[in-house]
């Protein structure tokens, strides 16, 4: 059986069900509580749990992380929420420099299973301070899992078994994901938080994405499509550790491949996608790899520039025609 929902309600029935498995279990943010979230994802928790295991924190994200961190090093397994990615960058000491290093750093005597969710990504005119995408930023780090869920059964699927990491785990949610529907397995899916998922089986083209440049990439699958060109697209959603297994066993088979990441190209996880393909199937390509990317400016907040901007599926099928068009 299948149940219809959208992106929003399978991630509230994720907490919902890591709150009722494990009583170590906590949400601490802001407006997580009597708001219901930010983006309405813990709506009515606070009512079914209380006050003790959905916890309103005060508009400080160094302070509230921080405080994770010394709950998860006590035996909790607390899950952060950060209203959007940038305000992140208010905590990243907290997180870069304890979180990710203290089971190292101690030599194995502590661990810190906290699980940090933030909104990420532009689209929605938000301008430049609340339009970032950071996740290369934090899949730089040792010591971070990072996620990036873009389907209903990752959104559900994913947090359990990030709370059972002895090491963080940090998820991205793009922010235009969390009024996707479609429908949930039922029983839950079970989510391997080692490797990427082939969404679209093809063999002319490897596209790889991730968050919320997924759909936009399915989609440019389906315009190459109607030009017979037959896409394979590739869903990272673990960006940290990288599966490069299933992208290089894609690419063995179509002989190209395009990255597309709304991250600035500068830097970004497509290029390390992109220079670990150079490195170990160079001579399998039959074209120059691929990427595109956000546009390197501030997000604009004009929807026609936003959109200029962005790595939207017109962009995405025009490089994959590009790959093609060259001659082997």
């Amino acid at each position: 059986m299948s149940t219809t929902t959208t992106y929003r309600d399978a991630l509230r029935e994720a907490h919902r069900e890591a709150l009722q498995r494990d009583p170590r279990v906590f949400l601490m943010g802001e407006d997580v509580g009597r708001y219901g979230g930010t983006y309405a994802v813990s709506k009515g928790l606070l009512a079914e749990f209380g006050e003790a295991r959905i916890r309103d924190a005060p508009l400080s994200e160094l302070g509230f992380v921080g405080a994770a961190i010394g709950a998860a090093l006590g035996g909790m397994r607390p899950i952060v929420e950060i209203m959007t990615v940038n305000f992140s960058l208010l905590a990243l000491d907290a997180i870069v420099n304890t979180a990710a290093l203290y089971r190292h750093m101690s030599g194995g005597q502590f661990h810190v299973p906290v699980v940090i969710r933030m909104a990420s990504g532009a689209g929605r005119q938000l301008a430049a301070q609340h339009s970032h995408s950071l996740e290369p930023w934090y899949a730089h780090v040792p010591g971070l899992r990072v996620l990036a869920p873009a389907t209903l059964d990752d959104a559900r699927g994913m947090l359990w078994p990030a709370l059972q990491q002895e090491d963080p785990t940090v998820i991205f949610e793009h922010a235009q994901l969390y009024n996707l529907e479609g429908t949930l397995s039922d029983p839950a899916a079970v989510v391997d938080l080692q490797r990427a998922a082939v969404r679209r089986a093809g063999r002319d083209v490897t596209l790889v994405a991730y968050g919320g440049s997924l759909p936009r990439t399915l989609d440019a699958a389906v315009q190459l499509a109607a030009d017979g060109i037959d896409a394979e697209v590739i869903d990272l959603r673990v960006l940290r550790p990288l599966d490069m297994d299933t992208v290089l066993a894609s690419v063995r088979k179509t002989r190209r491949i395009v990255a597309v990441d709304e991250a600035w190209r500068s830097g970004s996880l497509a290029g390390e996608v992109l220079a670990r393909v150079c490195e170990s199937a160079f001579y399998e390509l039959d074209a120059p790899p691929a990427r595109v990317c956000s546009a390197e400016v501030p997000m604009p907040y004009a929807k026609h520039l936003e959109e200029a901007a962005l790595p939207l599926a017109p962009k995405i099928s025009a490089a994959a025609r590009a790959l093609l068009a060259r001659r082997p």
